[in-house]
């Protein structure tokens, strides 16, 4: 089956600026089908790790929102805390984060609501059932929403190859232990020379799985629940994540969370892509280099199969930019993603999701034109 994917490019004239473009895009993909008046709509994104300046400029958030608002359902932008100890990691440090990137109320006109708590333990258990996730823990303010906008800078990640919307909704939807559950298969373990022996670690364990002897804590990998918590409580960085999943275990288990992401929304979802800053890491890092193709435009679409795959081929379609971290790969048709991070193969992400009926990887491209509504379709 194909999906449609809508395109607009960044080309701004006298009749429409930029934004209200973004809104005529917003239209024709769909969004007032998803919504229903007074929904309690989640629009996810990533506020991005402070030092970082590649994520979604607040400025096309606030056009969303607004857009939102005029179907009369009630939006809040939501993301979930880090598994890693970061600016983002607990609420309090996420909100300041999100506020000081830019998305504070008066810019984006919606509140900010971190789905999974002040601790990221805040999360509802999906029975999944999958070939590698039986039960998923997805962010209850997420999970509780009536429909779901997820809005993704595409770029490249380490891990994943591209980081687009199906990564967004795996990793980005799951809360804390969640996302522990996709890295790893094991519980934390504590780096013995790090450690100062403080006892932070056990005073925030919820099921008492730490002890600390001779000043040394340890973890008791029967006990341990796999919340993370003491990843990021640590003041030494001591307690850290046994990175022991495999690349094809992790990708598979990312897209069964995004499965998982979706539960209940049948029909109450779109897509909105950024291909824009299309930096060679993820937003997590707190900083961000130099974009490796110029910018595209902007997608979306009901389907993030789709809507993935387009971004991929409409960014390998590019020249690379001169100077920035890609340096093989850079013709137009070369596979840009393979030559930032050739040890991850990145088509199975978006096989594994079609399989699972996520989505489809055949698509329709449709560019909106800078004037009127004239729509061109791409072959």
């Amino acid at each position: 089956m194909t999906s449609t994917v809508y395109q607009i490019d960044l080309r701004a004239t006298f009749q429409e600026s930029l934004p209200e473009k973004l809104g005529r895009l917003m239209t024709t993909a769909g969004l007032a089908e998803i919504l229903d008046a007074h929904a309690l709509t989640a629009v996810k994104i990533h506020f991005g790790e402070k030092g970082n300046t590649a994520f979604i400029n607040p400025v096309f958030v606030r056009k969303i929102i607004e857009e939102i608002k005029a179907t009369g359902a009630s939006p809040f932008l939501t993301d979930t805390n880090t598994l890693y100890a970061g600016t983002r990691s607990d609420t309090p440090s996420h909100l300041a984060t999100a506020v000081e990137n830019g998305f504070a109320y008066s810019v984006v006109g919606a509140p900010v609501i971190i789905a999974d708590g002040l601790r990221g333990r805040s999360d509802e258990e999906v029975a999944l059932n999958a070939t590698h996730v039986k039960t998923a823990y997805v962010g209850s303010d997420i999970y509780h929403a009536d429909a779901l906008v997820v809005l993704s800078h595409f770029k490249g990640h380490k891990l994943t190859g591209f980081g687009g919307a199906l990564k967004n909704l795996g990793m980005g939807c799951a809360s804390r232990r969640g996302k522990l559950a996709q890295h790893s298969t094991v519980s934390p373990k504590v780096k013995r020379k790090k450690c100062i022996g403080c006892g932070l670690c056990a005073s925030h364990c919820p099921v008492g799985a730490i002890t600390v002897t001779d000043k040394k804590a340890s973890i008791d990998p029967e006990a341990c629940i796999g919340c993370g918590d003491c990843i990021i409580v640590c003041p030494t960085g001591a307690v850290q994540v046994q990175w022991n999943q495999s690349v094809p275990i992790f990708l598979e288990t990312m897209v069964e969370y995004a499965k998982a992401a979706l539960t209940g929304k049948a029909g109450k979802t779109l897509f909105v892509s950024f291909i824009t800053n299309v930096s060679p890491l993820c937003d997590c890092i707190a900083h961000s280099d130099v974009p490796i193709v110029p910018d595209i435009g902007i997608v979306a679409s009901t389907d993030p199969v789709a809507l993935d795959q387009a971004c991929v081929d409409l960014v390998n379609a590019q020249s690379a930019n001169p100077g920035s971290s890609l340096t093989v790969n850079t013709g137009p048709g070369e596979d840009k993603f393979k030559g930032l991070h050739p040890q991850v193969e990145w088509p199975l992400q978006l096989a594994y999701a079609e399989a699972l009926g996520i989505g489809s990887r055949d698509y329709e491209l449709v560019k909106l034109e800078s004037k009127g509504l004239q729509i061109k379709i791409q072959a």
